[in-house]
């Protein structure tokens, strides 16, 4: 069932969804100017990503066509945290006050024997921890492209949120349903959903942004403050500044605590 931004009640038949079958596939939801942007910018931050980390570094950690923090190389990205869907959709389910615990652009290739092993491809979690019904990290997952059932669509398993044992291998093959979706479209499901990407079959590539929301007080994957630095994150409109930690930083020295509050690295009211 595809839900549409257009559509008055999308927002509270989302969080139904999320909270019962733990997925929502809402459709219109990225503007098609950004979207028709996106594509050159994460091959671009992929590019980036080898030449600065090496293809060798990257095999070795079994990924397959993932550009980690693509928002360093490519400021695009930065306008994925300003979507007001996405935006209301995580704020319902998680907080106001949560934090960007990572985005990853994955460009999904022609499947391969030799791919087999890659994360992506294997069922999992993005947040493992059984919480007993607490939710501390939803994901939008952006479909750049279309996702069809031969180009790799995500499969996820319903329910499977709710449950605090990993389901048996057979009951995953069972019950996993693949997110068919067009452009532009979000996946959301709560990050304890068990899914994988599927095999793409076919000639070019599938393209899709994940972005996880956490608590604020859950480290995030990695240190965006530290990673895109001071100079970037100021450039950022204030609830941007928010999702990337800006208002959640670590305090280093008694001198940085006993700062005045508008001056504070972990802000008042963060959750």
């Amino acid at each position: 069932m595809l839900l549409s931004t257009r559509d008055p009640e999308w927002l509270s038949l989302a969080v139904g969804r999320l909270s019962t079958v733990g997925y929502a596939i809402v459709t219109d939801v990225v503007p098609a100017d950004l979207l028709s942007r996106t594509p050159g910018a994460l091959l671009a931050a992929h590019k980036s990503i080898r030449d600065e980390i090496g293809k060798e570094r990257l095999a070795r950690a079994g990924e397959l066509g993932v550009v980690r923090l693509p928002m360093r190389y490519e400021p695009l990205f930065y306008e994925y945290l300003e979507i007001d869907p996405i935006l209301a959709v995580v704020d319902a389910m998680v907080s106001s006050t949560c934090i960007l615990h990572l985005q990853n652009g994955f460009i999904l290739p022609p499947y391969c024997e030799e791919a087999g092993a890659a994360f992506q491809l294997r069922w999992h979690r993005d947040f493992p921890r059984w919480l007993n019904g607490y939710t501390a990290s939803v994901n939008a997952l952006v479909a750049v492209d279309e996702f069809t059932p031969d180009n790799g669509a995500t499969l996820v398993v319903p329910g499977t949120h709710h449950k605090p044992d990993f389901p048996s291998e057979a009951v995953l093959r069972a019950d996993a349903i693949p997110a068919v979706c067009p452009a532009g479209s979000v996946v959301f499901f709560d990050s304890l959903l068990v899914h994988a990407a599927g095999r793409n079959l076919t000639a070019g590539n599938r393209m899709a942004i994940n972005m996880q929301f956490t608590r604020s007080w859950i480290k995030q994957q990695i240190d965006a403050v530290r990673a895109l630095g001071d100079e970037a994150l100021l450039a950022q409109a204030p609830r941007t500044q928010q999702l990337l930690g800006w208002y959640t930083r670590v305090v280093t020295s008694l001198d940085e605590y006993y700062r005045p509050s508008d001056q504070r690295l972990y802000r008042s009211g963060q959750g």
